[in-house]
């Protein structure tokens, strides 16, 4: 998460753009340019790679577990930014994954989830605000440090399969991102600045009557629900001394957010009874419940003071039991479990043969 030589940038969630550095020269061991299954990772099984080339993240099922919707980056192909596209699992080994945009082709798309019916998408955009990339931060102005912008044109949208937007599910003046459904299909949950500073809101999709359940200052984001829909999970950047105070409001009112230090967080369905799950320092982030809705599986860079690798982790609820899962020397993150709990997704930077290549990967997991 720090600038480094050699650095570029990855997409995250909600169009948030991670530095990382994986140089191939630097690989110790088994080299992750030419590796799709390090040994070490036994609950990993059949690991196949999805996409080849650009920039994929974010890839999540369907409640069928049949389809895949993933945003996509790729300079080579003409796609500048961040597009949302939707494709079919292959069921037989060797099978190809095919996939179609169904994003306008405007503007920066992130945050996509299939809704309940599987004849339909959420995601942000930002093309209501113009149909270019919006632009991104000139971090020389401070002082290079690890900074991604909260676009006020994001808002969130449904869309059916065909890439036509039924409905706006948001329109706040402020950014509106990060959503993800509820097991029944019935809420979301999301992102949003929209009331002075960056928080979760839950929204009823019939109604759209919602609420606001935290309250802390500082950015908390990228939330899910539990399987069994009793709890959530999110990441949090909380701002503790009066420097970080400071420099977290000055960057809010310009639009802006450094969350160099984030953990994971639970609380229940509604937003009571929060608590901090994680105390790891740097970035954990991208978590979600397993299948048991007990145990959390997360992206972390907290072995390496450097700032990567990013790898996948399992821990309890209560913090204890961590343990490894994967084992790239440069990124693995966006974990999620099929919804029969069989199989797992997750973008990596494995196999991409020295490039800066992001791609989309799924697994059979092995307890």
């Amino acid at each position: 998460m720090k600038k480094l030589a050699g650095q570029w940038m990855l997409p995250l969630v909600a169009g948030i753009m991670v530095s990382q550095t994986v140089m191939a020269q630097s690989h110790g061991g088994a080299n992750s340019d030419t590796t799709v299954h390090y040994p070490e990772e036994t609950h990993l099984r059949n690991v196949q790679q999805l996409t080849f080339g650009g920039d994929n993240a974010e890839a999540y099922w369907s409640y069928d577990g049949k389809y895949l919707v993933f945003q996509r980056t790729n300079v080579k192909e003409g796609l500048t930014c961040d597009q949302i596209f939707v494709g079919k699992v292959p069921q037989q080994p060797g099978e190809k994954f095919e996939y179609k945009m169904v994003s306008t082709g405007k503007g920066r798309t992130t945050c996509a989830f299939f809704t309940k019916d599987g004849k339909h998408i959420i995601y942000a955009s930002t093309h209501l605000g113009g149909d270019s990339c919006p632009p991104v931060p000139d971090r020389s102005k401070y002082g290079n440090k690890y900074i991604w912008p909260l676009y006020s044109s994001y808002d969130i949208f449904m869309a059916d399969l065909d890439g036509n937007i039924v409905k706006q599910l948001t329109n706040s003046k402020g950014y509106d991102a990060e959503a993800t459904l509820s097991p029944d299909g019935k809420k979301m949950i999301y992102t949003s600045d929209k009331d002075g500073d960056i928080e979760l809101y839950i929204m009823e999709l019939k109604s759209g009557k919602e609420k606001r359940i935290t309250h802390q200052l500082g950015y908390d984001g990228g939330a899910w629900f539990s399987p069994d829909g009793k709890k959530i999970i999110w990441r949090a950047s909380r701002p503790k001394t009066e420097a970080e105070i400071r420099e977290y409001k000055e960057l809010l009112a310009e639009g802006l957010v450094a969350p160099t230090n984030m953990e994971v967080w639970v609380a229940d369905a509604d937003g009571s009874n929060a608590r901090q799950v994680t105390s790891f320092g740097q970035a954990n982030w991208a978590p979600s419940f397993m299948p048991d809705s007990k145990r959390i599986i997360f992206a972390s860079n907290h072995e390496y003071k450097r700032g990567f690798p990013f790898n996948l982790y399992t821990i309890n609820g209560d913090g204890t039991n961590l343990h490894k899962v994967s084992r790239d020397k440069g990124f693995d993150a966006f974990p999620m479990f099929s919804p029969n709990g069989k199989k797992i997704v997750f973008s990596s930077n494995r196999n991409n043969g020295g490039t800066r290549d992001t791609n989309v990967f799924i697994a059979d997991w092995v307890e």
